[in-house]
């Protein structure tokens, strides 16, 4: 394999400054750049990735760091760990994985961190190394999210369309920005269509959702839609509905939020509004690199488009 001594040789240059055209390239002139840049091409050179990171004091590790509760079953938080960890295998970073109590601040090159709070934003903007949210805020905190906005409006229509006479939102109990962009879609739908809104909140699990329609089914009338604000919440949903003694789509319609395995094992089907979290987390890889390469520059946030997918759980 080639080396940094047979580049030097066919550019007729310093290993020095071969060197630093691969770690520290503002340092050199264009003509000096190009000039090695062609021997790098013609002897099929590939800069040793350990060694450069080294040379820039990097450790060559990103670290995800979640701050709420997660369980490792749920697919969606899987779906997006595996994006996040295959994009920074093909950058040669290796992921670790944290969680709040256990931080170290300077071991590694960039975060990625997962379930923000409004009280975390002042010890993350001290954070000495790149940062990334999964999640939008209201911070100017560089980010990644699903367009949350226009994903419940694509619902909220959609049960326009489809002829419900009510259309209530029931939504995660948090104040977060992404459940307030998603209640404001929803919002903005029901404005615009002349229709009375209704907002219901839950922690985002099935059960306490099942027992709360379950027992309150009844001041629903039928030809209701329930555009939920996940897809846990619309399972425990249509739960409810059955154990009251009802039927879905048949007498109410359910409308769920993220699309990761929930939805297809729900019975009927969720029609929901589908995520591509895998693809999200490789985009959360990417901009922290982007940050860790390009630490002058402005990296500027991922708001991603949703799909709406029309399953059973809607008439």
């Amino acid at each position: 394999m080639p080396t940094l001594n047979d580049v030097a040789k066919l550019a007729n240059v310093s290993k020095m400054t071969v060197s630093r055209v691969i770690n520290h390239p503002e340092q050199v002139t264009e003509e000096l750049r190009d000039l090695v840049h062609r021997a790098m091409v013609e002897l099929d050179y590939r800069p040793n990735k350990v060694a450069k990171a080294l040379a820039q004091n990097r450790t060559l590790i990103v670290k995800v760091m979640i701050l709420e509760e997660m369980d490792t079953t749920d697919p969606y938080f899987m779906n997006l760990l595996i994006g996040i960890a295959s994009e920074l295998d093909k950058n040669h970073y290796a992921l670790q994985l944290i969680t709040q109590d256990s931080i170290n601040k300077t071991e590694c090159d960039g975060y990625i961190i997962m379930g923000m709070r409004e009280n975390d934003y002042e010890w993350i903007k001290e954070m000495p190394k790149p940062v990334v949210l999964f999640g939008e805020n209201d911070y100017g905190v560089t980010y990644v999210d699903s367009d949350n906005v226009g994903g419940t409006v694509k619902a909220t229509n959609f049960a326009i369309e489809r002829g419900y006479d009510k259309i209530t939102f029931v939504g995660i109990d948090v104040t977060d920005r992404f459940e307030r962009s998603r209640e404001k879609g929803y919002l903005d739908a029901m404005a615009a269509a002349g229709m009375e809104p209704e907002i219901l909140r839950f922690d985002n699990h099935s059960t306490p959702t099942m027992e709360y329609f379950r027992e309150n089914l009844h001041m629903y009338p039928e030809n209701t839609c329930f555009v939920c604000g996940s897809d846990r919440l619309a399972l425990g949903v249509e739960n409810g509905i059955y154990q009251a003694g009802k039927s879905v789509p048949g007498d109410y319609g359910v409308i769920g939020f993220d699309g990761v395995l929930l939805d297809q094992i729900a019975v009927p089907k969720l029609t929901t509004v589908k995520q591509d979290v895998r693809r999200m987390g490789e985009l959360c890889a990417q901009l922290v690199l982007n940050k860790i390469e390009l630490p002058n520059e402005e990296v500027e946030s991922i708001e991603f488009d949703t799909q709406l997918v029309m399953r059973e759980s809607t008439k």
